[in-house]
């Protein structure tokens, strides 16, 4: 006899993304939240958004681009006073020509960052001039490093660790869908708030559809994040993916979506955070390990590079029995 597995016929709602399937194995959110859509049709000025670029990329990038930028402006500086001749610049000592550009670029460096030793000095109009747009240059990029470096460390960011995996684990005799979540730091995350659905494609009138439901939790909200909070979702007749095996996830090209929401302490105002788990971070049959133990004077100590680890377990015999007989 044939198995067959049916997706139960649950109210939908479109969560933004669409309904159209445009490529196999499509992934709808990164696993750090951000979209995973890109735009055009429009010209490139208008697609880009230089804070917002500045503000959201990596520290390595930042930094580096801080660097760059003012080696790059430095050496422009350097050249354009060897052009104007090295007797505009008083006090070079250097005799060869690398030498001297090594004496100009560090003249430049002290003249944009307006430190000014004093050893070298401009003896000409012209250099006098080079050296006063540096300054006023200088002056303003500064400013906007300090701006840029003050507008990231102040940015109100949930700093929410999500499990690697979420896992298909042992519940209540039966099955639940699971991951786990903590707050990365030391400030209270009051009032978090939970939401998760699953996408997954079907065929319908010879084409294929996402669909989207959303998941029942055991809770859905609780008031206060303090230890790692594991979120469970019932797999039962009410679930969208009752029965399903490792299989049907990858099969219905499943993604489950998680949206999280609440009040941080540290920046005064309700935060949020996202991730998605595709078929391929689901692990089938298995269950986390505890992630906390007991520290000093009875405190409780999270150990965050734990929150990941579980361990494999044979799923109910109840489960599997009635799975077969689909």
């Amino acid at each position: 006899m044939a198995i067959v597995r049916k997706i139960k016929n649950l109210e939908s709602k479109e969560l933004g993304y669409g309904t159209n399937v445009t490529e196999p194995n499509q992934r709808l959110m990164n696993r750090d939240g951000s979209s995973n859509t890109r735009r055009k049709g429009l010209d490139v000025l208008e697609t880009i958004s230089f804070f917002h670029s500045l503000i959201t990329m990596s520290w390595t990038r930042f930094n580096l681009l801080v660097l760059s930028s003012y080696l790059v402006v430095n050496t422009i500086f350097a050249g354009i006073y060897m052009w104007i001749g090295m007797d505009q610049l008083g006090g070079i000592i250097a005799k060869t020509t690398t030498d001297k550009f090594w004496e100009a670029f560090f003249f430049s460096a002290q003249s944009l960052t307006t430190v000014g030793y004093g050893r070298i000095n401009p003896v000409g109009q012209a250099a006098s001039a080079i050296a006063s747009v540096e300054s006023m240059f200088g002056l303003l990029g500064f400013a906007l490093a300090t701006g840029l470096l003050y507008g990231r460390f102040s940015r109100p960011m949930a700093r929410i660790l999500f499990s690697d995996q979420a896992l298909i684990a042992p519940y209540r005799g039966g099955t639940g869908l699971m991951f786990r979540i903590a707050n990365k730091r030391n400030g209270e995350f009051t009032e978090p708030e939970v939401s998760v659905s699953i996408a997954y494609v079907i065929e319908e009138n010879g084409r294929q559809v996402r669909k989207f439901n959303s998941l029942n939790l055991e809770l859905s909200r609780i008031n206060i994040l303090n230890t790692t909070w594991t979120i469970v979702h019932p797999i039962d007749e009410n679930s969208p993916m009752t029965y399903w095996t490792a299989e049907d996830f990858a099969r219905n090209q499943s993604e489950v979506l998680v949206f999280v929401k609440g009040y941080d302490e540290t920046f005064a105002e309700t935060l949020h955070a996202r991730t998605s788990y595709r078929h391929y971070d689901i692990i089938y049959g298995a269950k986390f390990v505890s992630a906390t133990e007991p520290g000093p004077d009875g405190s409780i100590v999270i150990a965050l590079d734990k929150i990941s680890d579980y361990s494999k377990v044979d799923l109910p015999a109840q489960y599997t029995a009635q799975k077969e007989n689909i």
